[in-house]
């Protein structure tokens, strides 16, 4: 029973990393991390190292890898070596992504502005039209 000095039950996990019980289960569920055992009663037992898988799946999750990614990464891991080389050029990629995203918005925002700038006050009600200023085409 000394080895179960070593594992926390999956409320301790929880409160020590800040990430709900359920989400942990949904965790294990998707093969993130993985329970070395359960008690008499049932409650999941981690050794401690599930921390550090934990802060490594919030950080991921922070640069928007989804899970499948970080399952990815954390597979690459498991097998003994730093998946740092298949994650370089996913980050090169999403950077990308928002670049995109940042001009796609700076284009919205010249529009809403340009609407803005030539609002008035519609009075009338045109036929087949609801909102004149929106529907107005570039």
């Amino acid at each position: 029973m000394l080895v179960q000095e070593h594992l926390q039950r999956i409320g301790s996990v929880a409160k020590q990393s800040g990430i709900p019980i359920k989400t942990i289960r949904y965790y294990e569920e998707l093969g993130l991390v993985q329970s070395s055992s359960r008690t008499e009663g049932g409650f999941r037992l981690f050794q401690l190292d599930v921390l550090t898988r934990l802060n490594f799946i919030k950080r991921a999750q922070s640069l928007n890898f989804s899970l499948s990614e970080i399952k990815f990464f954390l597979d690459v891991y498991d097998q003994g070596d730093l998946p740092c080389q298949h994650i370089r050029p996913q980050m090169e990629y999403k950077l990308s992504e928002i670049n995109q995203q940042i001009e796609q918005l700076s284009l919205l925002k010249l529009e809403l502005e340009e609407l803005l700038l030539s609002w008035r006050v519609i009075t009338e009600k045109p036929e087949k039209t609801i909102c004149p200023i929106i529907e107005k085409c570039c």
